[in-house]
């Protein structure tokens, strides 16, 4: 049985804002940003696990344009990265679709919302979707 997957990057390098100057805010986030190569560690949790079948329902409810795209790329490519240039797509896209799901999308497209609004307080934040085979 294959499933979807959404993590969302949960660890915070910085306990809140008043321990990081606002001058040095920015550096802080291109440090993030290019973490990976300086050996930052991202941590993830789990924010929304489902089955790959509903996944591509959900998926083929949307109206053709960048959000479906964004979405089918996990169909495509096993993992897509939702950031904060995705926001404004992905939430419009999600409210605009609300009378097409079902119930149970309906659920996901609310938790969708909420990390989304999260990822537009915090851009640093991002969401990984990853596609899992079980064996």
């Amino acid at each position: 049985m294959s499933q979807v997957i959404f993590y969302l990057l949960n660890q915070r390098f910085v306990e809140n804002e008043e321990q990081v100057p606002e001058q040095a805010q920015q550096v802080m986030y291109y440090s993030l940003a290019i973490g990976h190569h300086v050996g930052v560690i991202d941590c993830f949790k789990k924010l929304l696990v489902c089955d790959y079948a509903s996944y591509q329902q959900f998926v083929e409810s949307f109206a053709e344009g960048e959000a479906k795209r964004k979405f089918v790329g996990l169909i495509r490519f096993g993992e897509i990265m939702i950031d904060s240039s995705h926001v404004n797509l992905l939430a419009k896209a999600l409210d605009d679709n609300r009378a097409n799901f079902s119930a149970e999308h309906q659920q996901w497209a609310s938790c969708l919302m909420d990390a989304l609004a999260a990822i537009q307080q915090e851009p640093v934040m991002y969401i990984m979707v990853k596609r899992r085979d079980d064996k």
